[in-house]
């Protein structure tokens, strides 16, 4: 009950998880869709390029096993210690699997319909976006997917020795003993993750899926 209490008090009384919650969702949001851009702009040349594909994908691959908050201390020095910090781990943690799960979906496109394409005269680029890119989206989503929860456990992990938003006011609450206050911003934390799953992440791949013929229409 301790918990609930601090967080109905946080969230409507004195408005700090209100607060951090705020400053959180605004930091994952403009992370995330960074991530999703540079990843999907990066996944879409290694697949296309065998020549990118075969140099900068091997740097690709090894930056994946780099856990993105090992990057924090040097950002916090590039950044000084500013919000651009957070950020800069938040992108690194959805940039890689976004650019691995597009160049796999790109290079996953059955030999069939490149061949039909080319039968019809497509050129290498009508190739590309009339073709690859679109059949390579249930791959896309996955990427997606997986940068949004790399970037949300990026960003909890940053924040704690950042400033501002859950993670800070949850090293906060820990320094002051608050046990409750730290059970209440976990809670948000998981709803959080729960609330982007079922209600978007889903409801986009049963679409997909559904327009991709691999599943019933709902």
């Amino acid at each position: 009950m301790g918990a609930v209490e601090q967080l109905y008090i946080g969230l409507f009384d004195t408005g700090i998880l209100l607060v951090a919650l705020t400053e959180s969702l605004q930091r994952i949001v403009i992370g995330f869709s960074l991530a999703v851009i540079i990843g999907g702009i990066l996944g879409i040349l290694l697949g296309v390029s065998k020549i990118a594909d075969e140099t900068l994908g091997s740097l690709v691959i090894a930056l994946q096993s780099v856990p993105s908050i090992v990057w924090l201390p040097i950002a916090l020095i590039v950044f000084q210690g500013g919000a651009g910090a957070i950020y800069f781990v938040v992108i690194l943690g959805g940039t890689w699997a976004m650019t691995l799960n597009i160049r796999m979906g790109i290079k996953n496109v059955q030999p069939i319909l490149i061949r039909a394409a080319r039968t019809m005269g497509y050129n290498h680029t009508e190739l590309i976006w009339r073709v690859m890119l679109p059949a390579s989206i249930p791959s896309a989503l996955t990427g997606a997917r997986l940068a949004w929860a790399f970037g949300w456990r990026a960003l909890m992990a940053a924040e704690l020795i950042g400033r501002g938003g859950l993670g800070r006011t949850l090293m906060d609450a820990r320094d002051f003993f608050n046990m409750d206050l730290v059970v209440a911003i976990m809670i948000i934390i998981s709803i959080i993750g729960l609330i982007v799953e079922y209600f978007f992440f889903s409801k986009i791949e049963r679409k997909v899926l559904s327009r991709w013929g691999l599943a019933k229409a709902s």
